[in-house]
């Protein structure tokens, strides 16, 4: 270094050492609000880099050789986690309020005609901290990508193998560290992953979108599926289509909605089951709710969509009485014609019409509709196997026991 300083200066910097350090945080509680919000722990691992950043000045003024390994020490003081709680941008801010007490402090520290000297050292080191600043939060930010995802990688298969909330190992005891929100609906949507993108690409890409949408967001590709859970949403589907470009050209699941994370792994388990059963429904749309693949997962061998539709469908048939039931079964036994329902029941079309809007009211589906009347013909055998309901419903007297 030009001009280097007596030894006699440097030894003044280096005594005055604890009162820089010292005011240099007084003038942060008093400049930076954030600062003054951080935990006592978190402020006392800011005062260590403080004095560190002085006495690497120091040594920089005997051997500004050394800069490198000597700005690189500065940070080594504090653990890693510092640079999680204190980003980039306010490590800056805390160097600079640092750097203007050094500044002040210059006349009375450098000896005759040196203060300049001091002043341009100063300057030089700083920008050595900054460079280091950006080395230590490139690396955490480096090292924090891989970890959150191996992470990102485990809750994702915590959630398709079905561990719940309350389990060892539960991935919604993880979310924390992925910088999951607490608060709104969840739902997962699932489908055939990219085949244009390598499954870093294809996360990467999720998260951006998701993301732009105002979405939390945890992706993995497990088994060539792109398993996607999105938080804060409104409505499933809706949620679904901002995302819906990330999955291949083939059927992609909704599994409903949770209203917290803690129901991440039910609304997973559905959005896979309907996945496993869409095949069924050639004409299903794209995304396509789970709820509305109850007759092929239950067709499939899912136990739990076979109990809805008996509790959503035939139990509110049977709950309403015969009247509509039979209304229902004689139209569907008929070849869902109105006359020849009319006639079977002695009324007229139009009372037939009426208990047809009726049971649609009632079990969300329409009799009309093939595929309405697909789901409640499914339903019916289902309830009557399950023995349910009362009367012709339910079977004959002396028939065989429910169907577990």
């Amino acid at each position: 270094m030009e001009g280097a300083l007596t030894e006699e200066t440097i030894s003044r910097i280096e005594q005055s050492s604890g009162m820089l350090a010292t005011r240099s945080l007084a003038r942060m509680d008093e400049q930076l609000a954030w600062f003054r919000r951080l935990p006592a722990d978190q402020r006392s691992w800011v005062t260590l880099v403080a004095q560190a950043g002085i006495a690497s000045f120091v040594e920089w003024l005997r051997s500004p050789d050394q800069a490198v390994r000597l700005t690189g020490e500065v940070f080594s003081t504090a653990p890693r986690e510092l640079a999680r709680r204190v980003s980039l941008q306010q490590t800056v801010e805390l160097v600079r309020q640092t750097i203007a007490v050094v500044e002040e402090a210059v006349p009375a520290l450098a000896g005759p005609g040196e203060k300049q000297q001091v002043a341009d050292a100063m300057l030089r080191f700083s920008r050595e901290i900054a460079f280091a600043a950006a080395r230590v939060y490139a690396g955490a930010a480096e090292t924090r990508g891989r970890w959150d995802a191996r992470l990102e990688a485990l809750v994702i298969d915590g959630l398709v193998r079905g561990v719940g909330p309350t389990e060892e190992g539960s991935p919604v005891s993880q979310l924390a560290a992925l910088g999951w929100r607490a608060e709104g609906a969840v739902t997962t949507v699932v489908g055939a992953a990219r085949r244009d993108l390598d499954p870093t690409q294809a996360l990467d890409s999720v998260h951006r979108t998701a993301r732009r949408a105002g979405f939390d967001v945890l992706a993995g590709v497990h088994g060539g599926r792109l398993v996607v859970v999105l938080g804060g949403i409104t409505d499933p589907i809706e949620a679904a289509k901002a995302i819906l470009d990330e999955f291949d050209d083939a059927p992609v699941v909704v599994g409903g909605s949770a209203p917290r994370i803690d129901g991440a792994a039910d609304v997973t388990a559905t959005a896979l089951s309907g996945l496993r059963a869409v095949a069924g429904w050639p004409g299903a749309p794209r995304p396509v709710a789970a709820d509305d693949l109850l007759p092929e997962r239950t067709i499939a061998g899912d136990l739990g969509a076979r109990h809805e539709l008996i509790e959503t469908v035939y139990q509110p048939l049977v709950e309403a009485g015969d009247v509509l039931l039979d209304t229902v079964v004689s139209y569907l036994d008929g070849g869902r014609a109105l006359e020849t329902t009319a006639r079977a029941l002695f009324v007229h079309t139009n009372t037939v019409r009426y208990r047809l809007r009726r049971a649609a009211e009632l079990c969300g589906h329409a009799p009309t509709d093939a595929r309405g009347a697909f789901t409640i013909q499914l339903a019916l055998v289902l309830g009557r196997l399950n023995g349910q309901g009362a009367g012709r419903a339910a079977g004959p007297p002396g028939a065989q026991p429910p169907v577990q």
